[in-house]
């Protein structure tokens, strides 16, 4: 039977948490719900292992991680509440409490997302990811695992990015005596959604974390990664190597617009300087690529469905001719209840008369002028 674990059930920060259950797990530590009764609400804590309190450079990658996960404010990373240590020594990180499915459960149990619904998702993902790049922060470890979608303020499919326990930091980010793991030449992070800098020891720019979006997208649309790959060493070797398999070509059936495919393939170009400049840039050139689909299936910053704006000459259009734009928005299908505009008569009718030229007129009223001066004169005499 195994034993139980010492912290569910347990109290601390002086009663202000009750630890539940314990929810998630990795190489550095698990997380658990806890409760908050003065709050009225469940928090997540996350707790590094015990028996890792001994490793300074463990202990000071989880330490980074709170740190910058507390700066960040985007609505879509998860926010920190607090960190510290608890009274035996234990580091705890405690953050908002997430209810849904990370990116690689929601594919695993729904199968391939459709492109709109997909691209709204990483979209959000950008939008974290672009506060975390302009605060000195580099992820290193996106993969689906890291976007967690849930629903928040009546919002469906919203992205939290979780984990910044591998970021990269800038110096000024780091306490005094905490021990830089970003060396040149030190490879974190995962085989698989890996940049090819990143597989190769070098130094990271944020266009390593869109490699990595990238990545993801093209798994979550497919269902497979864009390499065929099997272990460590070959997967870090496709990063570096290989070009993608195209899109189109992956799934059997499963065709996305040309568009799209070119967007993930610059995204995912081995030069650095060949990809997306910024999240952002990656966002809205993803979000383009869905300006001829439906309304509803355009996604913002914030995952709501988009409507296109009306403008003026739009609407004159409309108010001008309804069953024009009837026309174009259904298109001609047979038996469509929209009767075609009559074609036009093979004799237009005459346009109206002008009237009298204006030099007819001026010389007709100079001649009675004349006229009149002449009766006038006679009467006189």
């Amino acid at each position: 039977m195994a034993a139980q674990d010492p912290f569910i059930g347990r109290e601390i920060l002086g009663g202000q948490f009750k630890i539940l259950e314990k929810i998630g797990t990795g190489g550095m530590g698990s997380v658990y719900k806890a409760s908050q009764p003065e709050m009225n609400r469940m928090v997540g804590v996350k707790i590094l292992h015990p028996k890792l309190n001994a490793r300074k450079d463990l202990v000071s990658r989880f330490r980074r991680e709170a740190r910058a996960m507390s700066h960040l404010t985007h609505p879509n990373t998860v926010r920190v509440l607090l960190y510290g240590e608890l009274e035996d020594g234990s580091l705890y990180i405690i953050m908002e409490f997430l209810e849904g499915k990370n990116l690689n459960q929601l594919v695993r149990t729904e199968g391939p997302l459709a492109a709109a619904r997909a691209i709204g998702i990483l979209s959000q993902a950008c939008g974290a990811l672009d506060e975390a790049h302009k605060a000195g922060i580099i992820h290193r470890d996106l993969k689906p695992e890291n976007i967690f979608v849930c629903q928040q303020g009546g919002i469906k499919d919203f992205a939290k990015v979780l984990d910044f326990g591998l970021a990269k930091v800038s110096e000024r980010e780091l306490r005094p005596g905490s021990i830089m793991l970003t060396q040149e030449g030190m490879v974190f992070g995962t085989p698989e959604f890996m940049s090819p800098e990143q597989a190769q020891g070098h130094t990271l720019t944020p266009a390593s974390d869109i490699y990595s979006l990238a990545m993801i997208l093209y798994e979550a649309l497919t269902g497979k990664l864009p390499f065929e790959a099997r272990g460590t060493m070959e997967f870090l070797q496709a990063q570096v190597l290989k070009k993608p398999i195209p899109l189109n070509s992956r799934v059997p059936g499963r065709t996305f617009s040309p568009e799209l495919e070119a967007v993930l393939t610059k995204a995912m170009e081995k030069p650095v300087e060949a990809r997306y400049g910024t999240a952002t840039e990656f966002s809205a050139a993803l979000e383009a690529t869905l300006v001829n689909k439906s309304p509803s299936s355009r996604p913002n910053p914030l995952g709501q469905a988009v409507v296109p704006a009306v403008t003026h000459a739009d609407q004159r259009g409309r108010d001008a001719d309804p069953r024009a734009h009837a026309v174009e928005a259904s298109g001609p299908t047979s038996g469509s209840n929209v009767r075609p505009a009559p074609a036009p008569s093979e004799h237009p009718p005459k346009a109206p008369s002008k009237g009298p030229p204006m030099a007819i007129i001026a010389f007709s009223c100079i001649a009675i002028g004349a006229l009149l001066a002449l009766v006038f004169m006679k009467f006189v005499k």
